[in-house]
Parts: structure tokens; sequence; C-alpha cells
């Protein structure tokens, strides 16, 4: 469920609200392209992933920063009590800026340097989920020369297929996350040796944008043999990270995924008795539906073969649809009216590129030069991903709340651009 909808605007048209703001309003107060964020949806994934572990004593959700890492949204998160997943320095600061205490974040990641490192620890986080033998002597040598201990979690890989588009899957043998399931147990003897360390958990993520339960099952089970393992040799296990990768839906004519009640009852039968702290991970499920790009009809052109609606959002903006096939549905702002032509278009953005597209051969009601189109379920992995490619500006981000809203990331000058960058002095 989200929180954008066709309420009766100003003009009387029928017009896309975010909650109660008029989209085609707010088009005109900041300009298109934009990112638009619903407070009230993020609130209410936020509390339906929460609360589907009711009742179950120790859980921590960490928010997946790198799904949204706007400061808007982050504070949104934090104060619903969200701990944080973050996977770079900078998403740790972003963290920090917006209060969320250090002992509620955990960092994650295949390629943290030693500098990331120092500043985690000084930090005061969680927890460190370890990827690999040598990250963990590195983490031990910086930790030992700071006098300080790096509580672990090793990224355990199941070697489990997560039916999921194959460049978010991470669970696989072939992937570049975690260490092999048959190698956990030495790297948690090696880890009690080395000073500085101090192993207190297990992780385990397969993927992202997971549709059915069973590869979380099967996860979830090895986990548990792991667990049991670990303890049985003494180690005091006192936590497991069991991730994200809970899939959203992103089309209408596709069931639904799982539900966070069915995924909380799964993770209650699998591990919910090893009297364990839970640590989850969610990012998509939380942030996913709760934004939208807006952008406007550019030009209509017709092709040989084809029709296409050029707009002024573009891959740079939404790298989804060319990264990873993804599907995005796509909405009018001003509903149209009965008996509105459909007609099969490629919804194409400006950039010199093929792959510069934003739906392909989508029957879509006749768009017209000046349309303001919706790009739905674009909340994650959107603004993140964004880039100046063709030297396009970033686009802006708007927090919505009820009928106001704040422009939390201004859109940038083209001067704001060039002086990022500094000419040689023989130039």
């Amino acid at each position: 469920m989200h929180h954008f909808a066709y309420r009766a605007g100003v003009s009387h048209s029928i017009v896309l609200h975010a909650e109660a703001v008029d989209i085609s309003d707010l088009a005109a107060a900041v300009g298109t392209p934009f990112y638009c964020y619903s407070t009230a949806t993020l609130e209410r994934h936020y509390r339906v992933f929460a609360d589907a572990f009711a009742g179950m004593a120790g859980t921590l959700v960490c928010y997946s920063v790198k799904a949204n890492a706007n400061l808007g949204v982050l504070a949104t998160l934090a104060r619903l009590g969200a701990g944080m997943d973050v996977v770079s320095e900078g998403e740790l600061r972003r963290a920090l800026a917006v209060k969320v205490a250090p002992e509620r974040i955990v960092f994650s990641g295949v390629g943290k340097t030693r500098d990331e490192m120092a500043f985690a620890l000084d930090s005061g986080i969680l927890a460190f989920n370890v990827e690999s033998e040598p990250e963990l002597r590195a983490l031990s040598a910086v930790a030992e020369a700071r006098g300080r201990t790096a509580r672990i979690a090793f990224r355990v890989n199941p070697d489990i297929d997560a039916k999921t588009h194959h460049k978010i899957a991470t669970g696989k043998a072939e992937n570049k996350f975690g260490v092999p399931f048959a190698e956990a147990p030495s790297l948690y003897a090696l880890a009690s040796r080395l000073p500085g360390i101090e192993p207190s958990g297990v992780h385990m993520h397969i993927g992202s944008q997971i549709t059915e339960l069973a590869p979380f099952r099967n996860a979830f089970v090895l986990l548990r043999e792991l667990v049991g393992t670990l303890r049985a040799t003494g180690f005091a296990i006192d936590f497991v990270n069991l991730g994200g990768g809970l899939g959203i839906p992103y089309r209408s004519d596709q069931p639904a995924p799982p539900l966070p009640a069915d995924y909380a009852n799964l993770v209650k039968e699998e591990v919910g008795g090893l009297g364990l702290t839970l640590l989850f991970e969610p990012g998509r499920m939380i942030a996913g539906n709760a934004g939208i790009l807006v952008a406007r009809v550019l030009y209509v052109k017709r092709g040989a073969s084809k029709m296409f609606a050029i707009v002024d959002a573009a891959m740079n903006d939404l790298l989804r649809p060319t990264l990873y096939d993804a599907h995005h549905e796509i909405l009018p702002v001003t509903e149209p009216k009965p008996g509105t032509p459909m007609v099969v278009t490629d919804v194409a953005g400006p950039v010199c590129e093929t792959g510069d597209y934003l739906a392909l051969a989508r029957p879509l009601p006749e768009l017209r030069a000046g349309d303001l189109i919706s790009v739905m379920t674009a909340g994650a992995y959107g603004a993140v991903l964004a880039s100046e490619y063709n030297s396009r500006l970033l686009v802006p981000e708007v927090l919505v709340a009820g009928n106001r809203y704040s422009v939390t990331r201004p859109r940038p000058s083209y001067g704001d651009m060039l002086a990022k960058e500094r000419l040689p002095d023989w130039l």
C-alpha cells in the first residue's frame, strides 16, 4: 500500500496526489524531473515490518541505507526507532547525522577500507558484517591499533538461489558476497584468536526483491545449523542478522510477494527458538513504494515502427529499467478521461544511449507534450543510483507529510556542477 492516489485538484481535474499534495502543483513549484517521497508510506511500511515481530524478545530493524539515503527519509525512520545498515563511511555519517544511536548501526559490504573501519570503531557501532578472511585480519589490525574491540558477524554465503534477478542475487557460491558456509567454523575459530575481534553473531543475506518464502527458509535452516555448531564449540553467539530482501509489488498484473507477517512467521519457526537477538536489514520493502519519479513529456515522436514519448527524466535519474530490466508502472499525473485511447509507447529519456528508457512497449493513455507522468515504486534504488551522465543535473528529492512538502535535496545549478571540478594549473 502507498499514499499516492488520484484526487480532485484545484482545477477540478482528477490529479495524482502524494498524501494531500497535488503533484501537478508540486511540479510547478519544484520543476521536473523530481523524486517525491511519502512520509505516511515510509511510516506505515516500517511499522508493518516491525510490528510483524511483536512479542518476540530482542529484535532490531536496521534500515538498509543503500536503498534510499535521503536525509529526510533516514530521519523519518530514525524517529520511529529504526537502526541502520550501512555499507560505507558516507552512509554511516548520514545515519549519525540523523541521530541514529551508533549501537543500532551495523556495517556491511565486501570492501570496507581501513579508514572506514577506524571511523566506525571510533563511532561505537554495534557490529561489522565481515565478508572475508583478509577483511577480518585488516579489522583486527585496525582495532588493535586503536585499542578497541570490533564485534563481528561473518556474512555466510549458503549457496542458495534466491529466485531473483541475477544482478541482485547475493547468496550463490559465484557471488562476491560472504564466506563459504563450509569454511565458517574455521573462520570463527581464527577470529577468536585475533586481537581486537569479538565474534558475536552470524549474518546471512541472500539477495534482494525475493518474492518467495522458500529461499528464506532454506537459508534460515542452514543459519540455525551453523549457530548450533558454533555454540557447541564454545562460541557465545548472541545475535543473528537475517539480512533483508523481502520483495515488493512493482506491477499490478503479477502475484503479490509474501507479506511481512508471513515472513515473520517463517522467522519464528526457523530461528525464533534460538534465544538470540534478531537483526533485520530491510530497505526496498520500506522505501520502494514510498517514492515516485515525476517527469514531463517533451515530445511525442512517431518512429518507423513504434511510438516514443520523450520525457525529461532519463536513465541517469532512474537506472533500474536499464540496469535490472525493471518494470515500473507509469501513470499520467492527470487522470485520463474515460475512453482515452491507449497507445503502445516507449517512454524514453534525452540521454544519448539506446538504453535510455523508463518503459518499453507500454500500453499507456495517449500522451502529449507537456503532460506529466509519474513513475511509480521509485523510492528504492532510484535517486541513490543517479548520476550526472551527459552533464545532466541531479534531480531534486521532495518529502511530503500530509499537506506539507520539503525539498530535502535541492536541484543544483550548473554553476554548482562545474564548481566541483578544477582545471590543472597548466590549462
